[in-house]
């Protein structure tokens, strides 16, 4: 299994509850076939440039060990998420 770190950016408005649900589904799928390591949650922070006129986002980073599918899937499902303003997976060394 190699590592992975993820790093979601939520809508700054989202009710707590449906992030810790998305946040919860995105652990379900990592721990499917890999492990979390790390979930570390930054809070509300300033964006380097407006998103469909949106200046703020909610931060989670989540360090993770899995397989290409678990990727795979994560990408699938931030992507359909309406939630998720931006998403980043990295492999790391």
């Amino acid at each position: 299994m190699r590592k992975y770190e993820a790093l979601f950016i939520f809508l700054p408005n989202m009710e707590e509850e449906k992030r810790v649900q998305l946040i919860d589904r995105f652990k379900s799928i990592i721990e499917a076939d890999g492990t979390v390591t790390n979930v570390d949650e930054w809070g509300v922070r300033k964006l380097a440039y407006l998103i469909d006129d949106i200046g703020e986002g909610y931060y989670t980073l989540i360090n993770f060990e899995g397989t290409p599918a678990v990727v795979d899937e994560l990408d699938r499902i931030a992507k359909i998420s309406d939630s998720v303003m931006r998403h980043m997976i990295i492999r790391d060394e």
